[in-house]
């Protein structure tokens, strides 16, 4: 293990395999830097980034390892990966911008933006109902191909044309992959953008980050190879959620897009390597990003430094459950904890710092959040995914509180 360094004192270190890590961080964060080496050292990481603010300025920077499995690469400063379901977080704060500006009503029906989306029993639901994983929409009847996912327009016609599971009032379902088009579609309703273009034009140009919706050809070089899953933890609730993610088919279909692909791998590869997949907009799950520009979002959001982008009142709209407890589909409870369009704090699974963090995780590890009470914006990304239980981000988060003194 490594000692605590000083102020802004370089982090670089060699693991016994020969990959490199590098940063800085600040006096008082060397249990973050010792959780970020012992993730390569004993939670299997091949290559990995995690970046944390507060009040605005990095306290932490830190990456490593290896950013190409197939060709050894390293993973640079400047490395990017898919965020995965970290994308909604992104979606909820545009959304969040749109209320601000007074263009969205986050209660009023999704129809009122978007008349065809009333059909077949929709009517009444909420734009709020969507980002709270409980329209009914988790997963859809028609089989798509990936050339009709791609295309934005398919998926459109087939949301319009789906009748809703379960009433809101009945519970949530986590939409793994139709949140992006249902609160896509309405930002592209009200404002004319596609919702990559929207987060572009809001947050991504005038921050200067490397964070995408929909990856331009030029940032192709810097994505990081994404690899298959870790084995899940030996565990009762691991083997339970296993069982029921093939016992009940709307889980497969809500991943799958109705068989446009697997996910998170097809054929031995993670899934959203596809470079169509990454440079097309599936905004529930292919944002791209670098840790140190997703965690400039979530500070950004917080802190002064650069806004804040969300007023006092959003934040504390944001901060609000909307969904917890047992999911419809029967999978297991870890704890998860929903706001509007946010994952909030969620113990034991996703703890982050405490009541007053909101983000979202990605599939096999991804993590990024805000804490207002600590004006904390924080990041990590990996390119090795992991199974259920994987405790990479969770061993981050709790050395970050510790550090930030409980």
């Amino acid at each position: 293990m490594i000692g605590h360094p000083p102020p802004n004192a370089a982090a670089t270190r060699t693991l016994a395999d020969g990959r490199m890590i590098h940063g800085i961080a600040d006096e008082g964060y060397g249990t973050l830097v010792d959780a970020f080496v012992t993730n390569f050292e004993e939670r299997s990481d091949l290559g990995a980034a995690c970046t944390v603010h507060v009040d605005g300025r990095a306290v932490v920077d830190l990456w490593g390892g290896i950013a190409d499995g197939r060709t050894g690469a390293a993973w640079q400063r400047d490395t990017a990966a898919v965020i995965f379901s970290c994308t909604k977080g992104l979606l909820a704060i545009c959304a969040y911008l749109l209320v601000q500006d007074g263009r969205l009503d986050l209660d009023a029906p999704i129809a009122a933006y978007w008349p065809a989306f009333a059909q077949h029993g929709k009517a009444a639901i909420t734009v709020r109902d969507a980002m709270a994983h409980r329209a009914g929409l988790a997963a859809l009847d028609r089989d798509l191909s990936r050339a009709e996912v791609l295309a934005w327009e398919p998926v459109i016609g087939a949301i319009e044309a789906q009748p809703p599971r379960d009433p809101p009032a009945a519970g949530h379902l986590y939409h793994a992959l139709t949140y992006g088009w249902i609160v896509g579609e309405v930002m592209r309703r009200i404002t004319g953008l596609m919702p990559g273009q929207l987060f572009a034009a809001k947050i991504a140009r005038p921050l200067g980050l490397r964070t995408w919706i929909g990856v331009p050809p030029e940032a192709r070089p810097t994505i990081a190879w994404m690899e298959v899953p870790l084995p899940d933890e030996d565990s009762d609730a691991a083997r339970e959620a296993s069982r029921l993610a093939e016992a009940e088919p709307s889980v497969a279909r809500s991943l799958s897009m109705g068989g446009a692909f697997g996910f998170p791998v097809e054929d031995g590869t993670v899934t959203f390597n596809d470079p169509a997949i990454q440079a097309a907009e599936v905004p529930g799950a292919n944002g791209i990003s670098t840790a140190a520009s997703l965690a400039r979002v979530y500070a950004s959001c917080v802190s002064t430094a650069d806004g804040p982008l969300l007023s006092p009142s959003s934040v504390a709209d944001a901060l609000v459950v909307r969904s917890a407890g047992p999911q419809l589909s029967g999978l297991p409870d870890d704890g998860a904890r929903w706001g509007t369009g946010f994952q909030l704090a969620s113990p034991p699974s996703q703890p982050m710092l405490g009541p007053s963090s909101f983000g979202h995780a990605g599939a096999g590890g991804q993590l990024g959040f805000a804490d207002a009470d600590h004006r904390v914006g924080f990041a990590y990304l990996s390119n090795q995914m992991g199974g259920y239980g994987d405790g990479r981000a969770r061993a981050l988060t709790l050395a970050l509180r510790d550090a930030l003194g409980g």
